[in-house]
């Protein structure tokens, strides 16, 4: 099952909390599709729980804030999905609009405060709480496709949160990408190393090939309305197939 991309990768066995596996996690076979959107930098803000988190902002007072759909068909944890609502942020280190994400888009490393991570499993949730203090929850996440498009589904209890849809594009092998991403357990900032082999990839300025749709009877409805998103994305991404490792967290007290 494992590919080249996973070898020389050192796994350990770890228990905490109500989570035991092995630790970096595997994903062997995966999809998922990111569109990135504009939003007020000074209403996002108030919703980063550390100072030294800085947004990076496309323009002056446009921040980046990512939502991403993953089906994970085989992991070292079982079949999932997961969606996250990340914001791009800079770690103690201040950014210059434009210039900070072409930096990062260049370098294909992209750095982010995780804001909301809904799961479909509860191994999934108890090991990003556990392990990683990230702001997981168990979510419905149901995928569609047809030829032309691929569309995600978000709702907790009945509440539908979101709809994400994205142009399904020809796509070819990817360079791999790194996903370094923020978040606090018990009060200390972790840092996250998540890399990503896309053995199928696309990326797209077209503004028209994604598109969300918010709901109206949720707490993170009312989040994402008052947050100034654009009504469509600057970068549409689509991988039908890739592998991924996540690491271990560390954390940043002593940084």
């Amino acid at each position: 099952m494992e590919g080249e991309f996973f070898k020389g990768v050192m796994q350990l066995e770890v228990t905490a909390g109500d989570f035991k596996g092995k630790v970096p996690i595997f994903y062997y076979d995966n999809t998922s599709m990111t569109a990135i959107f504009t939003a007020s930098t000074d209403k996002v803000r108030q919703y980063l729980p550390h100072p030294d988190m800085n947004l990076i902002e496309f323009v002056p007072g446009r921040c980046l804030v990512a939502f991403t759909a993953f089906e994970y068909r085989s992991t070292d944890i079982d079949p999932y999905n997961e969606f996250s609502i990340a914001c791009l942020v800079r770690f103690r280190q201040l950014q210059i609009p434009l210039i900070s994400i072409a930096r990062h888009m260049l370098t294909r490393c992209f750095p982010a405060y995780v804001w909301h991570l809904p799961v479909t499993t509860e191994i999934a949730r108890a090991g990003g709480v556990e392990l990683y203090g990230y702001p997981k929850f168990i979510g419905d996440i149901e995928f569609q496709r047809d030829e032309e498009w691929i569309q995600c589904r978000l709702a907790e209890k009945g509440s539908e949160i979101l709809r994400l849809r994205g142009r399904v594009l020809p796509a070819s092998k990817g360079k791999p990408m790194r996903y370094v991403t923020y978040s606090l357990k018990d009060g200390t900032p972790l840092v996250t190393n998540v890399w990503v082999n896309p053995l199928e990839f696309v990326q797209s300025t077209n503004r028209s090939h994604a598109e969300i749709e918010i709901g109206t009877d949720h707490e993170i409805c009312d989040e994402l309305r008052g947050s100034g998103l654009s009504t469509r994305p600057i970068i549409y991404q689509y991988s039908p197939s890739n592998e991924a490792i996540l690491f271990a967290g560390r954390n940043l007290m002593d940084r």
